[in-house]
């Protein structure tokens, strides 16, 4: 083993966790001995497989606050950098063909807390004269809060892709699409400028005497980091690192999948915001398809009704052709593979299914089911997550370490925030109000947990 090398913190992981941690401790409060530790190269794992989106809507007022402050800081970054993120703020539509939305809006009144009648705008009638239209990308001018749209012409005129099927539409204004890979980048560069290092190394073992003591191995052998501070920033890994302390993290992994594509055709505008179906649904498969699947018993779930949750957006701005889709309706969790597509939960069928799904919402997508895009790309990552899907963000029980993770579907939007929290409790800075309630104390907290586990949504998306 190589003499070891001393710093004063050790960040494992380098997704966009580990690297908005080390961001922050650099830049914010000056540290110059930062090591990021990552046996992948930077964002190539779950970082890499993130849908890009940011969104305030969430069903509890500290996961809202928590998220507002992440997206701040986000316009921060791309006022300062300038935009090197390709920050955008169409919104999210969430849409549904029901009637009775009443627990929809109970659901926006208990996520926007105290501020709900100045963020909650209901829209009933066929004018828009009160509702502002989406702007092409200014995410400086774009209002907040959310639009209830209850009115089928004034869905049709500002939304002319959807089916005519959707009665409601609730438009979320604080929400839109960035470049998380170029945001990683960027604080990349700015740690680096600050002292920081990254090393290339996977850690094998964590003592601890007076300080931690880690054992990695790299391509050059297996050397030790001594370290004051240690940040476990894993991700799907998280519990296999805390396990090396003495620390058992309330955590599991569940895979969910997307579909990318050139959109040749146009089916999809390029000005459509975050567009997703509440609805369950039940596929539409001819009587031959039905009549297959019903014999397999591996795929006789797909003629059952499926979660709502299927969405779609444009995906890489304004003069490309490329469209996203994804559906988290996996909810079984399971063993992080080192190649994320060995994952049981991977399946093959997927682009077929997405296609299926979002065409009920945008019928444009359906010239698609019938004829494959010729350029498409399947993929799929960890929700690395708590089973109440809020983070761990602070102390980890034992002197010296910390946790940033559990960042389930939410990570790239909740980085930077997740970060600056991290940050602040190594270094004794200031934290929000909410700090300990997305720290491992809420646990103690019996109250708090019985409500958001009781929650009728997880903000799963």
């Amino acid at each position: 083993m190589k003499l070891g090398r001393d710093v004063e913190i050790a960040v494992i992981g380098t997704g966009f966790a580990g690297i908005a941690v080390a961001y922050y401790l650099c830049t914010e409060y000056q540290k110059k001995s930062v090591l990021l530790i990552d046996s992948r190269q930077p964002m190539s794992y779950t970082s890499a497989k993130s849908g890009d989106n940011y969104r305030n809507w969430f069903p509890h007022p500290i996961m809202v606050d928590f998220i507002n402050y992440s997206t701040d800081l986000m316009e921060c970054i791309a006022l300062e950098s300038p935009d090197v993120m390709q920050m955008t703020r169409r919104g999210y539509a969430l849409t549904t063909r029901r009637t009775d939305i009443d627990d929809l809006i109970a659901g926006l009144h208990a996520g926007y807390g105290d501020a709900e009648s100045d963020l909650i705008r209901i829209h009933s009638g066929p004018s828009s004269n009160s509702y502002q239209p989406i702007d092409a990308a200014d995410w400086t001018a774009a209002p907040n809060g959310v639009d209830v749209m209850s009115n089928q012409d004034l869905i049709r005129r500002t939304f002319p892709s959807f089916s005519p099927e959707v009665a409601h539409v609730l438009h979320i204004r604080r929400a839109g699409a960035i470049d998380g890979q170029q945001m990683g980048q960027y604080m990349l560069q700015r740690i680096k400028q600050s002292g920081g290092k990254r090393l290339s190394a996977h850690v094998r073992s964590i003592g601890q005497q007076q300080r931690f003591e880690l054992e990695v191995e790299g391509p050059d052998g297996i050397e030790q980091i001594n370290a004051d501070v240690i940040v476990n920033a894993a991700g799907p890994f998280a519990d296999e690192i805390a396990a090396m302390i003495g620390v058992d993290l309330p955590l599991k992994n569940v895979y969910q999948q997307k579909l990318a594509f050139d959109d040749q055709h146009g089916a999809i505008s390029r000005q459509l915001p975050f567009s997703l179906d509440l609805d369950d649904q039940e596929l539409n498969w001819t009587d031959e398809e039905r009549d297959l699947l019903a014999d397999d018993p591996d795929m006789a779930w797909l003629l059952k009704p499926i979660l709502g949750g299927a969405h779609c957006r444009p995906d890489g701005g304004d003069k490309r052709t490329w469209v996203k889709l994804g559906w988290a309706f996996n909810r079984e969790s399971s063993e992080p593979q080192q190649e994320l597509a060995n994952d049981p939960h991977f399946n093959p069928n997927f682009p077929e299914l997405i296609l299926r799904a979002t065409a009920r919402l945008n019928p444009s997508l359906q010239r698609y089911s019938e004829t494959f895009p010729s350029s498409w790309t399947h993929y799929g990552g960890y929700y690395p997550m708590t089973n109440e899907n809020w983070p761990l963000i602070g102390p980890l029980g034992v002197d010296g370490a910390f946790v940033i993770g559990a960042l389930s579907g939410y990570g790239c939007m909740a980085a930077c925030a997740a970060g600056a929290i991290c940050a602040a409790w190594i270094t004794d800075g200031n934290l929000p109000d909410y700090a300990t309630q997305l720290s491992l104390a809420r646990y103690d907290d019996e109250k708090l947990m019985t409500e958001i586990l009781n929650s009728p949504s997880k903000g799963i998306l």
